[in-house]
């Protein structure tokens, strides 16, 4: 015979208490004491109830969703940090719905509809198409984790001290000549801070030094090509010199590890490099590279519980919103590998 379904009425019955305090269980738990809570807690195990989750979403208008936006799964870093957001549903409850965005800004307004559609309750936003202040609007709790965020709470390394650690242990190795390359970024998103750390050590140690600032792709070969072209220029112009490469991130670093090896058979001793990120690539990759590791799992825990802050605050009676968006720093690590002495 079919197992009958647990009602409500069915858990009144064995409490002792009202649908309505049933109701308050599911919906509103702490306005019940917790001795009560767990009463109902108990009765819950002993008839082995089954919650009917679309019924509790028609009920509560609560689906439990959380949005992602992402930018890219290419690059290593963003594979790492969905991987650690979605781990959190141990400790949430949260679901996800992921899109990726491939930096088109139609396209991410498109996802968001979707999203709200699908009544989500709040969004974490890595891609960088829109601004924060459009993000604002749509008037949910939103993170933003490594991008522009004025209007947003949000959660980042400290790049500045990450570019700082680069450029010094690069200086350090006794390199002729300091080499930073990244995209042409606005001073409002984070990663500028890696531009303007490895500047100021050059400048307060009297470094050479030069910027390659360009955009590398949104693919492996189209990365390759662009790094490719970057090397040989790099070869020619400071050939005899030790040149101490600073990539962008582990990705990159990776792509120019590998076709220093493929030139040369060996890592070349008049070459350093460090990436940035600590994603498995650096750790895996033929010769393990030196990296201004991001606490990837610690950025993502911070943006959920900073998420979970701003949703939990809207299911009360009457919220109060935050005054000002948060926005939390997160220090990063720097770990020296074979691609460095």
């Amino acid at each position: 015979m079919a197992k009958k379904n647990i009602t409500f009425s069915d858990i009144a019955q064995y409490t002792g208490f009202s649908k309505t305090t049933i109701s308050r269980y599911f919906n509103n738990p702490d306005s019940l004491t917790l001795e009560n809570q767990q009463k109902i807690a108990d009765a819950l195990t002993a008839l082995d109830y089954k919650e009917n989750k679309v019924a509790r979403i028609l009920a509560n208008g609560k689906t439990e969703f959380v949005g992602i936006l992402i930018p890219n799964l290419y690059l290593h870093y963003y594979s790492q940090v969905l991987n650690q957001i979605l781990s959190t549903y141990e400790t949430y409850g949260y679901k996800f719905l992921v899109f990726v965005c491939n930096d088109k800004e139609e396209t991410e307004r498109q996802y968001i509809r979707e999203l709200l559609a699908y009544q989500i309750e709040g969004m974490i936003v890595l891609s960088h198409t829109i601004s924060s202040e459009e993000l604002a609007s749509y008037d949910i709790p939103i993170v933003t984790i490594e991008r522009e965020d004025r209007y947003t709470c949000s959660v980042n390394t400290d790049n500045y001290m990450g570019g700082l650690q680069a450029a010094s242990l690069l200086y350090k190795n006794g390199c002729d000549i300091l080499i930073h390359v990244n995209a042409d970024i606005s001073p409002e998103v984070p990663a500028y801070g890696r531009i303007q750390g490895f500047q100021d050590i050059c400048q307060e140690h009297g470094i050479p030094h030069e910027l390659i600032l360009t955009h590398l792709g949104s693919s492996y070969a189209e990365a390759s090509g662009h790094i490719l072209r970057i090397f040989e220029a790099l070869a020619a112009k400071y050939e005899g010199k030790r040149k101490g490469v600073f990539m962008p991130n582990d990705t990159h670093a990776n792509v120019l590890l590998n076709l220093l090896v493929r030139k040369y058979g060996t890592f070349p001793d008049d070459y350093r490099l460090v990436g940035f990120d600590n994603s498995p690539i650096s750790s895996e990759a033929i010769i393990p590279t030196s990296t201004v590791g991001q606490q990837i799992d610690t950025l993502a825990r911070e943006a959920m519980e900073l998420l979970v802050l701003q949703m939990n605050e809207r299911k009360k009676r009457r919220p109060v919103p935050l005054e000002q968006p948060i926005h939390k720093i997160i220090p990063p690590v720097l770990i020296r590998r074979e691609t460095t002495r």
